[in-house]
Protein backbone atom coordinates (compact mmCIF):
# COMPACT_ATOMS: atom_id res chain seq x y z
CA UNK A 1 0.00 0.00 0.00
CA UNK A 2 0.93 3.59 -1.17
CA UNK A 3 2.64 5.05 2.74
CA UNK A 4 0.51 8.83 3.17
CA UNK A 5 2.55 11.25 5.08
CA UNK A 6 -1.02 12.30 7.14
CA UNK A 7 -2.04 10.14 9.87
CA UNK A 8 -5.44 10.59 9.21
CA UNK A 9 -8.40 12.29 6.33
CA UNK A 10 -10.22 15.52 7.73
CA UNK A 11 -13.74 15.89 5.92
CA UNK A 12 -16.21 18.71 6.45
CA UNK A 13 -19.10 17.74 9.23
CA UNK A 14 -22.16 18.79 10.35
CA UNK A 15 -22.07 22.36 11.96
CA UNK A 16 -18.47 23.17 13.87
CA UNK A 17 -17.82 19.21 13.82
CA UNK A 18 -15.17 17.63 11.94
CA UNK A 19 -14.86 14.74 10.97
CA UNK A 20 -11.72 12.60 10.78
CA UNK A 21 -11.13 9.21 9.33
CA UNK A 22 -8.17 7.04 9.14
CA UNK A 23 -7.46 3.41 8.27
CA UNK A 24 -7.06 2.04 11.59
CA UNK A 25 -10.52 0.37 12.03
CA UNK A 26 -8.56 -3.18 12.73
CA UNK A 27 -10.33 -6.47 11.71
CA UNK A 28 -12.71 -5.08 9.27
CA UNK A 29 -13.84 -6.37 5.74
CA UNK A 30 -15.34 -4.95 3.58
CA UNK A 31 -16.94 -8.20 2.14
CA UNK A 32 -18.98 -9.73 4.60
CA UNK A 33 -21.84 -11.16 2.23
CA UNK A 34 -18.77 -13.45 0.89
CA UNK A 35 -19.67 -15.80 3.80
CA UNK A 36 -22.93 -17.03 1.05
CA UNK A 37 -19.94 -17.75 -1.56
CA UNK A 38 -18.33 -20.16 1.54
CA UNK A 39 -21.78 -21.94 1.74
CA UNK A 40 -21.77 -22.45 -2.23
CA UNK A 41 -18.18 -24.07 -1.86
CA UNK A 42 -19.25 -26.15 0.62
CA UNK A 43 -21.82 -27.27 -1.09
CA UNK A 44 -20.25 -27.42 -4.68
CA UNK A 45 -16.48 -28.07 -4.05
CA UNK A 46 -16.10 -25.81 -7.14
CA UNK A 47 -12.89 -24.48 -5.37
CA UNK A 48 -11.51 -26.98 -4.45
CA UNK A 49 -11.93 -29.17 -7.47
CA UNK A 50 -10.31 -26.54 -9.67
CA UNK A 51 -7.17 -26.23 -7.02
CA UNK A 52 -6.82 -30.25 -7.65
CA UNK A 53 -5.88 -28.72 -11.17
CA UNK A 54 -2.75 -27.57 -10.44
CA UNK A 55 0.24 -30.09 -9.88
CA UNK A 56 2.53 -28.61 -7.17
CA UNK A 57 6.36 -29.35 -7.23
CA UNK A 58 6.93 -27.34 -4.18
CA UNK A 59 8.59 -29.04 -1.24
CA UNK A 60 6.03 -29.54 1.29
CA UNK A 61 8.07 -28.61 4.35
CA UNK A 62 8.89 -25.37 2.84
CA UNK A 63 5.57 -24.07 1.51
CA UNK A 64 3.73 -21.67 4.01
CA UNK A 65 0.68 -20.93 1.48
CA UNK A 66 -1.19 -24.58 -0.04
CA UNK A 67 -2.71 -24.37 -3.55
CA UNK A 68 -5.67 -24.41 -2.42
CA UNK A 69 -5.45 -21.35 -0.26
CA UNK A 70 -3.89 -19.45 -3.16
CA UNK A 71 -6.70 -20.64 -5.74
CA UNK A 72 -9.53 -19.68 -3.23
CA UNK A 73 -7.65 -16.49 -3.01
CA UNK A 74 -7.45 -15.47 -5.99
CA UNK A 75 -11.06 -16.59 -7.63
CA UNK A 76 -12.76 -14.76 -4.59
CA UNK A 77 -10.77 -11.39 -5.01
CA UNK A 78 -11.79 -11.45 -8.71
CA UNK A 79 -15.90 -12.31 -7.33
CA UNK A 80 -15.23 -9.48 -4.83
CA UNK A 81 -14.11 -7.07 -7.76
CA UNK A 82 -10.31 -7.29 -6.93
CA UNK A 83 -9.28 -7.94 -10.46
CA UNK A 84 -5.52 -6.99 -9.96
CA UNK A 85 -2.77 -9.18 -8.45
CA UNK A 86 -1.37 -6.29 -6.99
CA UNK A 87 -4.58 -5.58 -4.99
CA UNK A 88 -4.03 -8.41 -2.60
CA UNK A 89 -0.89 -7.40 -1.20
CA UNK A 90 -3.63 -5.85 1.14
CA UNK A 91 -6.07 -8.44 0.80
CA UNK A 92 -3.68 -10.79 2.54
CA UNK A 93 -4.72 -9.32 6.09
CA UNK A 94 -8.78 -9.48 5.14
CA UNK A 95 -10.35 -11.66 8.17
CA UNK A 96 -12.90 -12.81 5.87
CA UNK A 97 -10.83 -13.66 2.91
CA UNK A 98 -8.10 -15.58 5.15
CA UNK A 99 -11.26 -17.36 6.85
CA UNK A 100 -12.75 -18.23 3.14
CA UNK A 101 -9.47 -18.92 1.70
CA UNK A 102 -8.87 -22.15 4.60
CA UNK A 103 -6.52 -19.92 6.73
CA UNK A 104 -6.74 -19.83 10.48
CA UNK A 105 -8.06 -16.27 11.29
CA UNK A 106 -5.70 -15.26 14.12
CA UNK A 107 -2.59 -14.04 12.85
CA UNK A 108 -2.95 -15.46 9.51
CA UNK A 109 -2.32 -14.04 6.51
CA UNK A 110 -2.79 -14.91 2.78
CA UNK A 111 -0.23 -14.77 -0.07
CA UNK A 112 0.80 -11.57 -1.75
CA UNK A 113 0.80 -10.74 -5.65
CA UNK A 114 4.52 -12.43 -6.46
CA UNK A 115 3.53 -15.23 -4.84
CA UNK A 116 0.19 -15.73 -6.86
CA UNK A 117 1.59 -14.40 -10.08
CA UNK A 118 3.37 -17.87 -10.01
CA UNK A 119 0.33 -19.81 -10.38
CA UNK A 120 0.01 -18.00 -13.65
CA UNK A 121 3.48 -18.04 -14.66
CA UNK A 122 4.35 -21.81 -14.53
CA UNK A 123 3.95 -23.96 -17.04
CA UNK A 124 3.49 -28.02 -17.14
CA UNK A 125 6.85 -27.74 -19.01
CA UNK A 126 9.24 -26.46 -17.04
CA UNK A 127 7.16 -26.63 -13.51
CA UNK A 128 9.18 -29.57 -12.31
CA UNK A 129 12.79 -27.80 -12.50
CA UNK A 130 11.75 -24.15 -11.84
CA UNK A 131 13.34 -22.41 -8.81
CA UNK A 132 9.86 -20.97 -8.46
CA UNK A 133 7.17 -21.27 -10.50
CA UNK A 134 6.78 -24.47 -10.09
CA UNK A 135 2.51 -25.07 -9.53
CA UNK A 136 1.84 -25.60 -13.17
CA UNK A 137 -2.42 -26.17 -14.11
CA UNK A 138 -3.52 -29.19 -15.47
CA UNK A 139 -5.79 -27.76 -18.47
CA UNK A 140 -7.53 -30.88 -19.24
CA UNK A 141 -8.60 -30.86 -15.93
CA UNK A 142 -10.32 -27.58 -15.59
CA UNK A 143 -11.93 -28.35 -18.85
CA UNK A 144 -13.23 -31.21 -17.64
CA UNK A 145 -14.50 -29.65 -14.44
CA UNK A 146 -16.27 -26.70 -16.14
CA UNK A 147 -18.31 -29.44 -17.94
CA UNK A 148 -18.91 -31.35 -14.89
CA UNK A 149 -20.34 -28.45 -12.87
CA UNK A 150 -22.99 -28.07 -16.10
CA UNK A 151 -23.73 -31.48 -14.87
CA UNK A 152 -23.94 -31.71 -11.77
CA UNK A 153 -26.93 -28.27 -11.84
CA UNK A 154 -29.28 -31.22 -13.21
CA UNK A 155 -31.47 -33.77 -11.01
CA UNK A 156 -32.83 -35.44 -14.00
CA UNK A 157 -31.04 -35.54 -17.02
CA UNK A 158 -32.76 -33.29 -19.78
CA UNK A 159 -34.82 -34.16 -22.96
CA UNK A 160 -32.64 -31.54 -24.84
CA UNK A 161 -30.06 -28.89 -24.52
CA UNK A 162 -29.03 -26.12 -26.94
CA UNK A 163 -24.72 -25.35 -26.74
CA UNK A 164 -24.00 -21.92 -27.90
CA UNK A 165 -20.92 -21.13 -29.35
CA UNK A 166 -19.08 -17.54 -30.24
CA UNK A 167 -16.69 -15.64 -30.15
CA UNK A 168 -15.89 -12.21 -28.41
CA UNK A 169 -12.62 -9.83 -28.40
CA UNK A 170 -10.15 -9.16 -25.79
CA UNK A 171 -8.12 -5.80 -26.58
CA UNK A 172 -4.49 -6.13 -25.94
CA UNK A 173 -2.65 -2.93 -25.67
CA UNK A 174 1.14 -4.10 -24.92
CA UNK A 175 3.50 -6.61 -26.85
CA UNK A 176 1.84 -10.00 -25.66
CA UNK A 177 2.56 -13.09 -27.24
CA UNK A 178 -0.52 -13.74 -30.08
CA UNK A 179 -0.53 -10.09 -30.61
CA UNK A 180 -2.52 -9.00 -33.91
CA UNK A 181 -4.73 -6.47 -35.58
CA UNK A 182 -8.35 -7.61 -35.81
CA UNK A 183 -9.99 -5.54 -38.95
CA UNK A 184 -13.62 -6.17 -37.48
CA UNK A 185 -12.92 -5.25 -33.99
CA UNK A 186 -10.28 -2.64 -35.03
CA UNK A 187 -7.68 -2.89 -32.74
CA UNK A 188 -5.27 -5.44 -31.34
CA UNK A 189 -6.75 -7.96 -29.29
CA UNK A 190 -7.21 -12.13 -28.99
CA UNK A 191 -10.68 -13.33 -29.91
CA UNK A 192 -11.33 -16.45 -27.56
CA UNK A 193 -13.74 -19.14 -28.36
CA UNK A 194 -16.77 -19.00 -25.70
CA UNK A 195 -19.42 -22.31 -25.62
CA UNK A 196 -22.31 -22.25 -23.46
CA UNK A 197 -25.27 -23.90 -22.47
CA UNK A 198 -27.86 -21.79 -20.97
CA UNK A 199 -26.28 -19.73 -18.90
CA UNK A 200 -23.36 -22.69 -17.65
CA UNK A 201 -19.70 -22.25 -19.44
CA UNK A 202 -18.58 -25.20 -20.55
CA UNK A 203 -15.30 -23.53 -22.69
CA UNK A 204 -13.33 -20.26 -22.71
CA UNK A 205 -10.48 -20.56 -24.85
CA UNK A 206 -7.97 -17.94 -25.23
CA UNK A 207 -6.94 -17.73 -29.35
CA UNK A 208 -4.82 -14.89 -31.07
CA UNK A 209 -7.01 -12.95 -33.33
CA UNK A 210 -5.73 -14.05 -37.08
CA UNK A 211 -7.32 -16.75 -37.69
CA UNK A 212 -11.22 -18.05 -38.72
CA UNK A 213 -13.81 -17.52 -35.56
CA UNK A 214 -14.59 -21.24 -36.17
CA UNK A 215 -10.55 -22.26 -35.34
CA UNK A 216 -10.42 -24.73 -32.75
CA UNK A 217 -14.56 -25.40 -32.12
CA UNK A 218 -13.82 -29.35 -33.30
CA UNK A 219 -10.94 -29.20 -30.53
CA UNK A 220 -13.44 -28.51 -28.18
CA UNK A 221 -16.43 -29.63 -29.39
CA UNK A 222 -16.02 -33.45 -29.43
CA UNK A 223 -14.90 -33.55 -25.74
CA UNK A 224 -17.68 -31.28 -24.18
CA UNK A 225 -20.34 -33.95 -26.31
CA UNK A 226 -18.64 -37.13 -24.89
CA UNK A 227 -18.45 -36.19 -21.62
CA UNK A 228 -22.12 -34.58 -21.27
CA UNK A 229 -23.50 -38.44 -23.12
CA UNK A 230 -21.03 -40.51 -21.20
CA UNK A 231 -23.88 -38.91 -18.44
CA UNK A 232 -26.44 -38.32 -20.81
CA UNK A 233 -26.83 -40.70 -23.74
CA UNK A 234 -30.00 -39.84 -24.66
CA UNK A 235 -29.84 -36.04 -24.58
CA UNK A 236 -30.53 -34.35 -27.63
CA UNK A 237 -28.17 -32.02 -28.34
CA UNK A 238 -28.65 -28.96 -30.70
CA UNK A 239 -25.25 -26.68 -31.73
CA UNK A 240 -26.28 -23.23 -31.96
CA UNK A 241 -24.06 -20.11 -33.67
CA UNK A 242 -23.78 -17.42 -36.00
CA UNK A 243 -22.08 -17.25 -39.49
CA UNK A 244 -18.95 -17.64 -38.41
CA UNK A 245 -19.63 -21.00 -37.76
CA UNK A 246 -21.15 -21.79 -40.53
CA UNK A 247 -18.55 -24.01 -42.01
CA UNK A 248 -18.52 -27.47 -43.69
CA UNK A 249 -16.23 -29.40 -41.18
CA UNK A 250 -18.45 -28.58 -38.42
CA UNK A 251 -21.87 -29.10 -40.02
CA UNK A 252 -20.48 -32.79 -41.21
CA UNK A 253 -18.82 -33.46 -37.65
CA UNK A 254 -22.89 -32.80 -36.47
CA UNK A 255 -24.09 -35.21 -39.18
CA UNK A 256 -21.99 -37.73 -38.08
CA UNK A 257 -22.49 -37.56 -34.31
CA UNK A 258 -26.02 -37.08 -34.22
CA UNK A 259 -25.65 -33.73 -33.65
CA UNK A 260 -28.19 -30.90 -34.62
CA UNK A 261 -27.53 -27.41 -35.71
CA UNK A 262 -28.71 -24.03 -36.27
CA UNK A 263 -26.22 -21.85 -38.00
CA UNK A 264 -26.51 -18.16 -39.23
CA UNK A 265 -25.85 -17.79 -43.07
CA UNK A 266 -23.87 -14.88 -44.55
CA UNK A 267 -26.51 -13.44 -47.62
CA UNK A 268 -25.31 -13.32 -50.43
CA UNK A 269 -26.56 -13.18 -54.61
CA UNK A 270 -27.69 -16.70 -54.88
CA UNK A 271 -29.82 -16.53 -51.38
CA UNK A 272 -31.03 -12.80 -52.53
CA UNK A 273 -32.89 -13.90 -55.72
CA UNK A 274 -34.11 -17.14 -54.59
CA UNK A 275 -36.11 -15.16 -51.93
CA UNK A 276 -36.96 -11.85 -54.08
CA UNK A 277 -40.73 -13.13 -54.66
CA UNK A 278 -41.01 -13.30 -51.16
CA UNK A 279 -39.39 -9.62 -50.87
CA UNK A 280 -42.14 -8.74 -53.69
CA UNK A 281 -44.96 -9.55 -51.41
CA UNK A 282 -43.37 -8.12 -48.26
CA UNK A 283 -42.88 -4.89 -50.06
CA UNK A 284 -46.55 -4.52 -51.17
CA UNK A 285 -47.60 -5.68 -47.39
CA UNK A 286 -45.92 -2.51 -46.38
CA UNK A 287 -47.09 -0.35 -48.31
CA UNK A 288 -50.51 -1.20 -47.91
CA UNK A 289 -50.02 -0.99 -44.18
CA UNK A 290 -47.00 1.35 -43.15
CA UNK A 291 -45.91 -1.67 -40.76
CA UNK A 292 -42.74 -3.68 -41.16
CA UNK A 293 -43.68 -6.97 -43.01
CA UNK A 294 -41.97 -10.16 -41.89
CA UNK A 295 -42.39 -13.24 -44.22
CA UNK A 296 -40.33 -16.63 -43.66
CA UNK A 297 -39.42 -18.79 -46.79
CA UNK A 298 -38.04 -22.51 -46.65
CA UNK A 299 -35.33 -23.17 -48.71
CA UNK A 300 -33.18 -25.98 -50.01
CA UNK A 301 -29.33 -24.37 -50.85
CA UNK A 302 -26.36 -25.55 -51.22
CA UNK A 303 -22.90 -23.66 -52.07
CA UNK A 304 -21.00 -23.89 -55.60
CA UNK A 305 -18.30 -25.20 -53.77
CA UNK A 306 -17.73 -25.72 -50.00
CA UNK A 307 -20.88 -27.60 -49.11
CA UNK A 308 -21.31 -31.09 -49.39
CA UNK A 309 -24.38 -31.32 -49.66
CA UNK A 310 -27.59 -29.67 -50.03
CA UNK A 311 -29.35 -28.03 -46.76
CA UNK A 312 -33.06 -26.91 -45.43
CA UNK A 313 -32.12 -22.97 -45.15
CA UNK A 314 -34.53 -20.59 -43.46
CA UNK A 315 -35.35 -17.46 -44.91
CA UNK A 316 -36.52 -14.53 -43.01
CA UNK A 317 -37.62 -12.00 -45.33
CA UNK A 318 -38.58 -8.38 -43.82
CA UNK A 319 -39.67 -5.14 -45.23
CA UNK A 320 -39.53 -1.97 -43.67
CA UNK A 321 -39.22 1.47 -43.81
CA UNK A 322 -35.47 1.36 -43.65
CA UNK A 323 -35.94 -1.19 -47.10
CA UNK A 324 -35.36 -4.88 -47.00
CA UNK A 325 -33.79 -6.58 -44.01
CA UNK A 326 -33.31 -10.33 -44.96
CA UNK A 327 -31.90 -12.74 -42.79
CA UNK A 328 -30.67 -16.76 -43.46
CA UNK A 329 -30.10 -19.80 -41.04
CA UNK A 330 -28.99 -23.67 -42.19
CA UNK A 331 -30.20 -26.25 -39.73
CA UNK A 332 -29.96 -30.12 -39.91
CA UNK A 333 -33.14 -29.57 -37.99
CA UNK A 334 -36.29 -31.08 -40.27
CA UNK A 335 -39.77 -29.00 -41.35
CA UNK A 336 -41.34 -31.82 -39.71
CA UNK A 337 -39.50 -30.93 -36.40
CA UNK A 338 -39.65 -27.20 -35.76
CA UNK A 339 -41.31 -24.60 -39.08
CA UNK A 340 -39.57 -21.88 -40.11
CA UNK A 341 -40.93 -18.82 -37.71
CA UNK A 342 -40.40 -20.94 -34.62
CA UNK A 343 -36.59 -22.18 -35.93
CA UNK A 344 -35.87 -18.63 -36.79
CA UNK A 345 -37.55 -17.04 -33.75
CA UNK A 346 -37.68 -19.21 -30.95
CA UNK A 347 -34.64 -21.00 -31.43
CA UNK A 348 -31.98 -19.37 -33.36
CA UNK A 349 -33.04 -15.50 -31.97
CA UNK A 350 -32.37 -17.21 -28.72
CA UNK A 351 -28.69 -17.03 -28.86
CA UNK A 352 -28.32 -13.14 -27.88
CA UNK A 353 -28.14 -14.28 -24.79
CA UNK A 354 -25.01 -15.40 -24.45
CA UNK A 355 -23.67 -12.51 -25.60
CA UNK A 356 -24.92 -11.01 -22.09
CA UNK A 357 -23.20 -14.05 -20.55
CA UNK A 358 -20.25 -13.17 -22.42
CA UNK A 359 -19.96 -9.73 -21.28
CA UNK A 360 -20.89 -10.60 -17.67
CA UNK A 361 -18.69 -12.83 -17.55
CA UNK A 362 -15.59 -10.36 -19.50
CA UNK A 363 -16.63 -7.37 -17.13
CA UNK A 364 -18.00 -8.58 -13.96
CA UNK A 365 -15.27 -11.07 -13.57
CA UNK A 366 -12.33 -9.26 -15.37
CA UNK A 367 -12.11 -12.26 -18.65
CA UNK A 368 -10.62 -9.87 -20.14
CA UNK A 369 -7.46 -9.11 -17.96
CA UNK A 370 -5.29 -10.52 -20.26
CA UNK A 371 -1.97 -8.48 -19.63
CA UNK A 372 0.73 -11.14 -19.11
CA UNK A 373 3.32 -11.79 -21.47
CA UNK A 374 2.74 -15.22 -22.48
CA UNK A 375 -0.42 -16.88 -23.99
CA UNK A 376 -0.38 -19.74 -21.56
CA UNK A 377 -0.29 -16.83 -18.75
CA UNK A 378 -3.04 -15.59 -20.26
CA UNK A 379 -5.27 -18.88 -20.37
CA UNK A 380 -4.64 -19.29 -17.29
CA UNK A 381 -6.33 -15.84 -16.40
CA UNK A 382 -9.43 -16.57 -17.99
CA UNK A 383 -9.29 -19.45 -16.25
CA UNK A 384 -9.62 -17.98 -13.01
CA UNK A 385 -12.66 -15.82 -14.27
CA UNK A 386 -14.39 -18.52 -16.05
CA UNK A 387 -13.90 -20.23 -12.38
CA UNK A 388 -14.96 -17.26 -10.63
CA UNK A 389 -18.39 -16.76 -13.14
CA UNK A 390 -18.90 -20.54 -12.69
CA UNK A 391 -18.86 -19.59 -8.82
CA UNK A 392 -20.75 -17.28 -8.93
CA UNK A 393 -23.90 -18.63 -11.33
CA UNK A 394 -23.52 -21.19 -8.75
CA UNK A 395 -24.79 -18.32 -6.40
CA UNK A 396 -27.27 -17.11 -8.12
CA UNK A 397 -28.59 -20.87 -9.43
CA UNK A 398 -28.70 -22.12 -5.73
CA UNK A 399 -29.28 -19.14 -3.47
CA UNK A 400 -31.24 -16.71 -5.45
CA UNK A 401 -33.77 -18.31 -7.21
CA UNK A 402 -36.98 -17.09 -6.54
CA UNK A 403 -35.72 -14.09 -5.08
CA UNK A 404 -35.41 -10.33 -6.03
CA UNK A 405 -32.07 -10.82 -7.45
CA UNK A 406 -32.57 -14.79 -9.60
CA UNK A 407 -31.58 -12.87 -12.87
CA UNK A 408 -29.21 -10.42 -11.44
CA UNK A 409 -25.75 -10.11 -13.04
CA UNK A 410 -22.37 -10.62 -11.35
CA UNK A 411 -21.75 -7.22 -10.63
CA UNK A 412 -25.39 -6.49 -9.43
CA UNK A 413 -25.28 -9.73 -7.20
CA UNK A 414 -21.72 -8.52 -5.77
CA UNK A 415 -22.88 -4.37 -4.81
CA UNK A 416 -26.32 -5.48 -3.61
CA UNK A 417 -25.56 -9.09 -1.54
CA UNK A 418 -21.59 -9.46 -1.25
CA UNK A 419 -20.39 -5.70 -0.19
CA UNK A 420 -21.40 -5.71 3.93
CA UNK A 421 -19.32 -3.95 6.19
CA UNK A 422 -17.94 -6.74 8.92
CA UNK A 423 -15.85 -6.93 11.76
CA UNK A 424 -14.34 -10.08 12.63
CA UNK A 425 -13.75 -11.28 16.33
CA UNK A 426 -11.36 -14.32 17.31
CA UNK A 427 -11.96 -16.39 20.41
CA UNK A 428 -10.85 -20.14 21.30
CA UNK A 429 -13.74 -21.74 19.58
CA UNK A 430 -15.17 -19.66 17.05
CA UNK A 431 -15.22 -17.21 14.54
CA UNK A 432 -17.79 -14.17 15.16
CA UNK A 433 -18.81 -11.77 12.13
CA UNK A 434 -20.73 -9.44 13.20
CA UNK A 435 -22.37 -7.49 9.88
CA UNK A 436 -23.45 -3.78 9.55
CA UNK A 437 -27.06 -3.54 10.99
CA UNK A 438 -27.80 -0.78 8.61
CA UNK A 439 -27.47 -3.61 5.36
CA UNK A 440 -31.15 -3.21 3.81
CA UNK A 441 -31.41 -6.75 2.68
CA UNK A 442 -30.69 -8.59 5.80
CA UNK A 443 -34.19 -10.80 5.21
CA UNK A 444 -32.52 -11.59 1.27
CA UNK A 445 -29.06 -12.76 2.74
CA UNK A 446 -31.63 -15.37 5.31
CA UNK A 447 -33.63 -16.90 2.49
CA UNK A 448 -30.27 -16.89 0.45
CA UNK A 449 -28.06 -18.82 3.36
CA UNK A 450 -31.29 -21.08 3.59
CA UNK A 451 -31.69 -22.03 0.13
CA UNK A 452 -27.85 -23.04 -0.21
CA UNK A 453 -28.57 -25.37 2.93
CA UNK A 454 -31.18 -27.22 1.18
CA UNK A 455 -30.10 -30.47 -0.76
CA UNK A 456 -26.82 -31.67 -1.92
CA UNK A 457 -24.27 -30.84 -5.14
CA UNK A 458 -27.55 -30.51 -7.63
CA UNK A 459 -30.58 -28.44 -7.99
CA UNK A 460 -33.21 -29.76 -10.86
Amino acid sequence: MTQCSQPSFRFAGPGRREVVARFDGGTISSDGGALLLGEVERRTRILERFAGSFVDHRDPSKVEHQVGELVSQRVLGLCLGYEDLCDHDQLRQDPLLCLLSGKEVAGASLAGKSTLSRLELSTADTAAADRYKRVALDSAAVDALLVDVFLESHAQPPSSIVIDLDATDFAIHGRQEGRFFHGFYDHYCYLPLYIFCDEHLLCARLRPSNIDASQGTLDELPRIVEQIRSRWPEVSITLRADSGFCREAIMAWCAEHDVDFVFGLARNERLQAMVGYAEGLAAMQFAATGEPARRFEELEYRTLESWSRSRRVVAKVEYTARGFNPRFVVSSLERAQIEARALYEDLYCARGDMENRIKEQQLGLFAERVSAQTMAANQVRLYFASVGYVLMHALRRLGLAGTELERAQCDTIRVRLLKIGARVKTSVRRVVVSLSEAFPLQELFARVLDHLRIGGLSTA
